[in-house]
This record gives structure tokens, C-alpha cells and sequence, in this order.
């Protein structure tokens, strides 16, 4: 299954349409998960911005949510707050 922002989309008709309405993915949609729009860069809203981190995805409750550092120090205080709390 193929997703957009947490919702199921397919591919019909040489284009990506949403399951559910058949409506085309040009018209955006909210997270499926926390009910937030994107930014206008169409980042994650709710990790959007997060300092020394170059993309990510929250997951939208449908698949594993990812983070890409932008450097190796950004990630050792990462993995060092996590272990602490």
C-alpha cells in the first residue's frame, strides 16, 4: 500500500489518486495522524524545523518514522539526550 501524509492512495490513469475519494493528490491533505498541514517547503509539521536535522518523516501513523542528521555531533546528542531521558 502506497500513502500520502497517512492516507491510502493508488494509482490509476497515469496519476496518484486517494483511495477513499478518488480525489487527486494536488489537493493536500492534513496528517492522517496528528491532523496538521505541511509547511509550504511540504515538511512534516510536526518535526519540521527541528535543528541539525536535514530531513525526516514522522510516519504518519502508518509507517516508521525517520530522522537524517545533518552531522555525526548533531546525532551523538541525540542518542545522548535519548539515553539520559
Amino acid at each position: 500500500m502506497n500513502y500520502s501524509n497517512g492516507w491510502p492512495i493508488i494509482y490509476i490513469n497515469n496519476q496518484w489518486i486517494y483511495k477513499d475519494t478518488k480525489e487527486s493528490l494536488s489537493i493536500p491533505r492534513t496528517c492522517r495522524s496528528c491532523g496538521d498541514k505541511v509547511t509550504e517547503k511540504g515538511h512534516d509539521a510536526c518535526i519540521a524545523n527541528l535543528p541539525g536535522i536535514q530531513n525526516g518523516c514522522c510516519g504518519h501513523n502508518v509507517q516508521q518514522p525517520y530522522l537524517q542528521f545533518e552531522d555525526e555531533e548533531t546525532f551523538r546528542k541525540v542518542i545522548k539526550f535519548l539515553r539520559k531521558n
